[in-house]
C-alpha cells in the first residue's frame, strides 16, 4: 500500500508544473492565436480594427482623425459615397 501513495505522490509530482505551465502558455498564445481564428468559429470580425502598434492601425487612427476633423455634412457625403462604390451595393436605402 504505501508503494502505492508513493507512486501517485510521484505522478502528481510531476504533472503540477505541466498544469501550471499550461496557463502561462495559454495566456501568451491567445493573443495572437484569436488574430487566425476564422469568423464562423467565434475570431475577430471582417470590420474589426486593426490591432494597436502596428501600421494599420496607425493609418487607420489617422483617417479616423481626418473623417472626425470633417464637417458633418461633408462626412455624410463621403459615407455615401462609399456606401454607392461598395460591392453589390445599389446606392440606395
Amino acid at each position: 500500500m504505501r508503494s502505492r501513495s508513493l507512486s501517485i505522490a510521484a505522478v502528481v509530482a510531476l504533472l503540477a508544473p505541466n498544469l501550471a505551465g499550461c496557463g502561462t502558455v495559454n495566456e501568451k498564445l491567445s493573443a495572437g492565436v484569436g488574430d487566425y481564428v476564422p469568423q464562423w468559429a467565434g475570431g475577430l470580425p471582417a470590420d474589426a480594427p486593426p490591432r494597436p502598434g502596428t501600421p494599420q492601425y496607425d493609418a487607420y487612427m489617422r483617417e479616423r482623425e481626418r473623417k472626425r476633423l470633417l464637417p458633418a455634412a461633408e462626412r455624410e457625403k463621403e459615407e455615401q459615397a462609399q456606401k454607392g462604390a461598395a460591392p453589390g451595393g445599389t446606392g440606395r436605402q
